[in-house]
């Protein structure tokens, strides 16, 4: 393992402390490479899911939906057998006539922790423990949320007209193209633990996943995006590899920046990671990169298989060039775009 680089510079023996944020299989991929980077990663997850055995947990319970954070431990679990094994039990789903049918047995195990221990991050973190995982799951409140959403052109007839459409499911799956999210109740309480996680950390990492759904509503949790744009880490962007039906239709890659800088203005940013293959035209997303204050870093990040899907090898070699900053930058061509640090390794 390199050292670590701490934000002011300092070097020392202890891992880097990486936060990474996100909900569903985004955030999955970003954890199943960072946890090859370092020993020391925390997952903030999203809290607003209300689909499938979440959703029904959520209205019959009302926990926090578990489905997320049950991704997130299993994007932790290790390599090895045990990991394997566990990862397995946590992603299974029960096939029945009844009432299990569809219900994930981590969703289950979670849950059955929580009603036992009052306490959803203690929960989490037993969780944690029986499957080794290698990092820490956190929820970004301590409330289950709802996203609302201002969405445009629901009716085709009317491609300019704005609608509201409450709940996540809804949102990620319109026909229309999402302009804005906010979250119901307004104004609600972060997780203490992942703001600590957040002022503590070396480097915070944004995405990939769906942006608006599980992306962009960390900072609309006040506290929580205080200790975004406040904290003392370098923050990371890692863009998605393609856009996604009804969230982010047409989008192009400086397009998610530019969205998250009109949700969080202040917040600045060191580093956007692009898969090479994504990025057609370089200059308006080097543009905006360097509008936000940060350095653009281009590698070959996909499955290549046609599915936009990040490699989580390729994904973590990158995180390791970016957190531990274990190599200069190597250009492919000495007159490449400006600004651009290519990559092609597999």
């Amino acid at each position: 393992m390199s050292k670590s680089t701490a934000p002011d510079g300092d070097e020392d023996s202890r891992p880097p402390r990486v936060v990474a944020l996100g909900g569903g299989h985004g955030l999955y991929a970003s954890l199943s490479a960072l946890r090859r980077v370092t020993t020391d990663v925390t997952a903030i997850v999203t809290v607003a899911d209300d689909g499938g055995s979440s959703g029904r947990l959520r209205e019959e319970l009302g926990v926090l939906p578990p489905g997320d954070l049950r991704m997130a431990l299993a994007a932790l679990c290790g390599d090895d057998e045990w990991g394997h094994t566990w990862t397995q039990v946590l992603q299974h789903r029960f096939r029945s006539e009844g009432d299990l049918h569809g219900h994930a047995v981590g969703n289950l195990l979670i849950v059955a922790l929580w009603e036992l221990l009052g306490d959803s991050v203690a929960g989490l973190d037993w969780v944690g423990q029986l499957l080794g995982a290698h990092g820490r799951v956190l929820p970004m409140s301590s409330v289950p949320l709802e996203i609302s959403a201002e969405v445009a052109g629901v009716d085709p007839d009317r491609p300019d007209e704005l609608t509201t459409v409450r709940g996540q499911v809804a949102c990620a799956s319109t026909n229309g193209r999402v302009r804005s999210v906010s979250l119901l109740p307004e104004e609600p309480p972060a997780s203490p633990q992942a703001v600590k996680a957040v002022r503590e950390a070396d480097w915070v990492v944004f995405g990939p996943g769906s942006w608006f759904t599980s992306v962009l509503p960390h900072l609309l949790v006040p506290e929580l995006a205080h200790a975004l744009m406040t904290t003392r880490a370098r923050r990371v962007v890692a863009l998605n590899l393609s856009p996604q039906k009804g969230e982010t239709d047409d989008f192009r890659p400086e397009t998610y920046l530019e969205v998250l800088r009109e949700h969080a203005p202040d917040l600045g940013v060191d580093v956007v990671l692009a898969d090479a293959g994504a990025v057609e035209d370089p200059a308006p997303l080097l543009s905006v990169v360097a509008e936000l204050g940060g350095r653009l870093e281009l590698a070959d990040l996909s499955r290549g298989d046609g599915s936009p899907r990040h490699d989580p090898d390729k994904l973590a070699a990158a995180f390791e060039r970016v957190v531990t900053g274990t190599e200069e930058p190597k250009p492919e061509e000495p007159d490449f775009w400006p600004g651009a640090h290519v990559r092609t390794e597999t």
